[in-house]
């Protein structure tokens, strides 16, 4: 770490914030089984279960990935008056998330995906989901609730799925309120959605998000040249700084780790530490949570971008979306 910050002090500071999550909520349901043989039926294998789990997904995983270190998480999205609704909010409640700010919609469809994984090895995900557009009464009832919370908040992450919470109007309210109190904003964007993030601290999207959202293709894609020598990627950079006018652009880079730009400052590349990737699901959730509380905790964004990647280094190991362990954090630290 740049800052001079010791393992123990750093883990205090992290179980002293407190950090709200905005954003499309999801249950995340895993069939672990194994395969034998191929159905006679189709060309496909036959997955005996052996054992299921739900744990929270989309903004919620966000959200996990904060619980381990002892803050206080709040979340804030949509789920449906349907049993997925029921199954996510005891799944929140057992992983310690708070989620009174968390609307019952009664024509929403609780957003579920399920993931049949067997040897080791995906096989199928079944997505669950309508895009639906929170009408104006309860979109204004949310921004207030929010609001209320916000005198108590260290930071706010928003997070974008494309499923249709986060609005423009939504995140222009979000980020008035939360300037007023100086709280660290985050956001992870979705390419398509015409958002002016003006006023937030950082936007972190992944390389196809970044080209994406600037506009540009990306002629270098799974070619491997090295960040700094990528002049496309530096553009994409640059341009996405100035449009979003965000103090930060944090770009994930998957094996390539990660890019940061900021004002008056040259792009500051984090070479990636996985030695072994066993399953990227959630690696960017966990990137975006460890980086803002650790920004929250009073880091600068070169320290909070390592940190960040040590987080996601040990979670792309981890089969499904699990979370890093506060004692893991603590060995590489």
């Amino acid at each position: 770490m740049s800052q001079s910050v010791s393992a123990g002090d750093l883990l205090n500071r992290f179980s002293q914030q407190r950090i709200l999550v905005v954003g499309d909520i999801m249950l995340d349901w895993f069939i672990w089984g194994s395969v034998s043989r191929i159905s006679p039926e189709a060309p496909v294998p036959v997955v005996e279960v052996q054992e299921e789990d739900r744990y929270p997904g989309g903004a919620a995983n966000v959200a996990r990935n904060l619980t381990p270190f002892g803050s206080k998480i709040e979340l804030a999205g949509l789920y449906g008056k349907d049993p997925n609704g029921a199954l996510l909010t005891a799944t929140l409640e057992n992983n310690g998330i708070g989620s009174d700010l968390c609307l019952e919609v009664e024509k929403f469809q609780t957003i579920t995906k399920t993931r049949v994984v067997a040897r080791h090895q995906q096989v199928v995900r079944i997505d669950r989901e309508k895009r639906f557009q929170l009408d104006p009464v309860k979109e204004a009832v949310l921004i207030e609730n929010i609001a209320k919370v916000l005198p108590n908040i260290d930071g706010m992450i928003i997070e974008d799925y494309g499923k249709g919470l986060i609005t423009p109007r939504l995140v222009e309210a979000l980020i008035k309120e939360a300037r007023k109190h100086k709280i660290v904003i985050t956001v992870d964007p979705k390419p398509g959605n015409p958002i002016s993030w003006k006023g937030v601290t950082t936007v972190k999207p992944n390389r196809p998000e970044a080209f994406a959202c600037a506009g540009k293709v990306d002629i270098h894609r799974d070619e491997g040249v090295p960040p700094l020598e990528d002049e496309p990627l530096l553009e994409v950079g640059k341009i996405l700084r100035e449009k979003w006018e965000s103090d930060q652009v944090l770009l994930t880079l998957g094996e390539q780790g990660m890019l940061l730009f900021s004002a008056d400052e040259e792009p500051f590349l984090i070479p990636a530490l996985a030695k072994e990737v066993f399953d990227v699901s959630g690696a960017g959730d966990t990137a975006i949570a460890l980086y803002t509380l650790s920004l929250c905790a009073g880091l600068d964004a070169h320290s909070a971008a390592r940190i960040s990647n040590l987080a996601s280094s040990i979670v792309v190991g981890k089969l499904g979306t699990s979370p890093i362990e506060k004692d893991e954090l603590a060995a590489l630290l």
